[in-house]
Parts: structure tokens; C-alpha cells; sequence
């Protein structure tokens, strides 16, 4: 297995292109697909890009403040420390590897917005522990909980919309409560098993010694990749700031005062948003919660706001890229293509094999709308109602759209954005290994859907 990662990662570092331009083409493929298999005119389809080229500016501001102000928690003093212990419970570069998988998959279980920024900061803190450990690897590992866990966690978008009341499909199907999809023993079960096995497969993966790349290694190949030390720079006033004498400027900006009532103001407001939001944990509420956590966390203002400065170098590549996703995902709606696809997914289905298309039909769409919210709304009508015709449990639809929806992310580098931005590398520098990762994760899970029918 190590050989084939190390022939694939060689083949992707010559072939595969970056992020931006790999976007690029996705809009060329889809604007394609849309006049050759929907039918439309180019016109038309010009109209679809345009109308969705702006759809999702309210999601690339809130996973730009989610990468702003997790790197702002991080590099805190206290939290620091935190993330350097856990580190070092590693006792191998092999043992590292698959702790960043955990954190990885652990955090974007519990939250996929956690899960974004879990993986990129912790990955900083490992390989200042472990400097020799493959830096590819560790940041493929850092990449799964995006791949492998967050749409079957607490954060689900499909399963907590059904649950949720006067959604848009309620007149048709009712409400489906999460504990028949999330915290559901297939549900779950399956969640253990392909943590288990992922985090396994990464141990497998680590390169023999003379093909291992460290991280000075990776980032010393382009001049723009600095060394990015995970520490805190802002936290102490500066000796000359001292002895130009009392200045009430620097005095606020070098004092927790200001931090700590504006952090207790948030807190004291936290509950209140959170109950207007049904109680539910949004971007919203998580990127609030994360602010003002922030502040109370850093020992100043100006520890603050440098640690803002810094960590605010890491977004272009989420607002640059996230704009022709959102193209993408008008093409794909207002031309009709989702249902086309859809449709035929469903009319070669039977009751036995429909859990298990509906994942393929899911992952195959994801690949160019990679947000599972929005193409659960487009996709949600048809894939239910061919469920009731065909008999199939409504959970059994919704947990097969998940699985599916996060199963092509392995190749797919939109919710990596924030990871290669602050882990400084290409996409292409990954693929190897998470091509390998998906081929393991895709066998396991359409295994699970296939049996699915026949144990439930």
C-alpha cells in the first residue's frame, strides 16, 4: 500500500492542478453537462452561473470567521499549551498520523465548523512535536473528519432539517426525529467502524523512511510558504512600548480590561442567540461563541488583534474559490441537471439497492455542489418520494444522502481550503493519499448500505 501512495502522490504532483484551477475546470465540466445533458443553450446556462455565482456569500464570510477565529483561540496562551500536550501524547511519527485522523474526525463529528479548523491548527502543534512525521500525510490525515464523520455527527445538515419543524419537506414526509437517523445504531455503528478503519489506514499509509517528506521539506519548495510556528506572538507589551512611559492608548490596548468586558458581554449574550436559534448550534452561534472566546482567551487587545492580522492571510483562498462553487451550484439547480441525474439514479433502484445508489447518486453530485444543506434542498423532494414508492425508510434515504454527500470530499478540495491555506500546500501535495483513503472509506460505507436493507 505504501508503494501505490507513494506512485500516486508522484503522478498527482505532476498531473493534478491547484485548488483555484481545479474549480476552474469543475465550472467548464458542469457548464458542459448542463447543455449536453440537461439541454439547455448556452445562453441559458450562462444565466444559471450568474444567477448562483453569488448564492453562498453568506457561507464563505461565516467559514472565513470560522478560520479567523479558530487560529485566534489557537495560538492563546492557554489554548496553545492544550493543543502541544495533546500533541505530544504521540509516541511515533506513525502514532502521530493517526492521532491528527482522530482530532480530525472526533472535532467534525461533534461539529463540522470545528471540524474545518481542528485539523489545520492542530496539525501545527504535531509537527512541532514530531518535525521528522510526513507533512503530507499529516495533512491528508487532518482532512477526514470533512471525508469521513460530519455529516453522520451532531452537525448533520440533512438529519437535523428533517427533524426540525415547518421545514420544506414536512408537508410531504412529516418530521423524522434524529434518533432514527444520527443516533441511530446503524448510524452509529458505522461511524465507529469507519473511524477505526481510516485511522488504521492512515498507520498504513506512512511512507518508508528515505520516501518521507517533512515539513521543511514541503514548504521550502516555494518561497511564499513560510515557516508558520504556532505560537503567540501578541501576548507580552513590547520593551520599547515600556520605555516610551504610561500612554492611556497602550494602556487599554495591553490590558485584559477591554477583553474581558466585551468577553463577558458576549457570554452574557451567547444564550440568547442560541435560543433564537432553536437551540440549535449554527455557524452563527459557533463563529460568536469562537469571537468571544477569543477575546477572553488572548491577555489583550493588541494580542487580539495581531493574532487577527495573522490569521487573516489564510482566507484569500476561501473567498477567491468559494464564488464559482456557488456558479456551479446554479448551473446545476436552476437547469434541471440535479433531478436529470438524479432520476435515472433512482428508476435503476429496487428496494434492496436503493440506500446504496443513493450514496453513489449523492457523492457523484457533491462533487460539484459540495454543500450539504443546500443540495439536500434541490435533491430531497425526488430521492423521498421515490423512497415511499419504493418502500424504503425514509432515515435509510436521508443517512445514504449523507454518507454520500461527504464521500467524494476526498477529491474534492473545497472544504480543504482552510486546511491548505494555513497548512501552506497544495492540494495536489495530498491527493495521493487521499485518493487511497477514499477507494478504503468508499468500500466500507457502500458495504454498509448495501447490507443496510437486510438487517433493518
Amino acid at each position: 500500500m505504501t508503494r501505490v501512495s507513494n506512485a500516486v502522490t508522484r503522478w498527482s504532483a505532476r498531473w493534478v492542478p491547484n485548488s483555484f484551477v481545479i474549480a476552474c475546470l469543475l465550472t467548464l465540466v458542469t457548464f458542459a453537462m448542463v447543455i449536453g445533458v440537461a439541454g439547455k443553450n448556452p445562453i441559458a446556462a450562462q444565466a444559471y452561473w450568474v444567477k448562483g455565482f453569488w448564492e453562498l456569500l453568506e457561507l464563505t464570510m461565516q467559514l472565513s470567521l470560522i478560520v479567523l477565529t479558530g487560529y485566534v483561540v489557537a495560538v492563546s496562551p492557554v489554548v496553545s499549551r492544550l493543543l502541544e500536550f495533546i500533541a505530544g501524547l504521540a509516541t511515533s511519527n506513525r502514532g502521530a498520523v493517526a492521532l491528527m485522523g482522530l482530532v480530525s474526525m472526533g472535532a467534525s463529528w461533534l461539529h463540522w465548523g470545528l471540524g474545518l479548523i481542528a485539523g489545520p491548527i492542530f496539525l501545527q502543534f504535531l509537527v512541532r512535536k514530531h518535525p521528522r512525521i510526513d507533512y503530507r500525510l499529516a495533512v491528508a490525515a487532518g482532512y477526514l473528519g470533512s471525508t469521513c464523520t460530519w455529516h453522520a455527527g451532531l452537525s448533520g445538515s440533512a438529519p437535523l432539517l428533517m427533524a426540525t419543524p415547518k421545514n420544506f419537506m414536512e408537508a410531504q414526509v412529516g418530521l423524522i426525529p434524529i434518533s432514527t437517523t444520527t443516533f441511530s445504531w446503524f448510524n452509529l455503528t458505522l461511524t465507529g467502524v469507519v473511524v477505526m478503519v481510516m485511522t488504521a489506514t492512515v498507520r498504513r499509509l506512512y511512507p518508508r523512511t528515505a520516501d518521507v517528506r517533512t515539513t521543511n521539506e514541503v514548504l521550502s519548495r516555494s518561497p511564499s510558504r513560510a515557516e508558520d510556528v504556532p505560537v503567540d506572538p501578541h501576548a507580552h507589551v513590547h520593551d520599547d512600548d515600556v520605555r516610551r512611559g504610561f500612554s492611556f492608548a497602550r494602556a487599554l490596548e495591553n490590558r485584559y480590561a477591554i477583553n474581558l468586558v466585551m468577553g463577558l458581554l458576549g457570554v452574557t449574550a451567547f444564550w440568547s442567540l442560541y435560543a433564537e436559534g432553536g437551540y440549535r448550534v449554527s455557524l452563527n452561534v459557533f463563529n460568536f461563541a469562537f469571537l468571544f472566546l477569543a477575546l477572553l482567551l488572548h491577555p489583550s487587545p493588541a494580542s487580539f488583534t495581531r493574532a487577527a492580522t495573522r490569521g487573516a492571510t489564510y482566507l484569500h483562498g476561501i473567498v477567491i474559490q468559494f464564488p464559482f462553487y456557488a456558479g456551479m451550484y446554479g448551473l446545476i439547480r436552476y437547469s434541471g441537471l440535479a433531478e436529470t441525474i438524479g432520476r435515472w439514479f433512482v428508476s435503476i433502484a429496487s428496494p434492496k439497492t436503493f440506500p446504496v445508489v443513493i450514496y453513489w447518486y449523492s457523492g457523484i453530485l457533491s462533487y460539484f455542489i459540495p454543500s450539504g444543506g443546500s443540495k439536500w434542498a434541490v435533491e430531497a423532494p425526488y430521492v423521498l418520494s421515490a423512497a415511499q414508492t419504493l418502500g424504503v425508510p425514509l432515515p435509510h434515504a436521508i443517512l445514504a444522502y449523507a454518507w454520500g454527500d461527504m464521500s467524494t470530499h476526498f477529491l474534492q478540495p473545497f472544504w480543504a481550503i482552510p486546511l491548505l491555506a494555513i497548512a501552506r500546500v497544495e492540494f495536489k501535495d495530498i491527493i495521493g493519499y487521499l485518493a487511497l483513503l477514499f477507494v478504503v472509506n468508499f468500500v466500507v460505507v457502500s458495504t454498509a448500505f448495501l447490507l443496510l436493507p437486510y438487517i433493518l
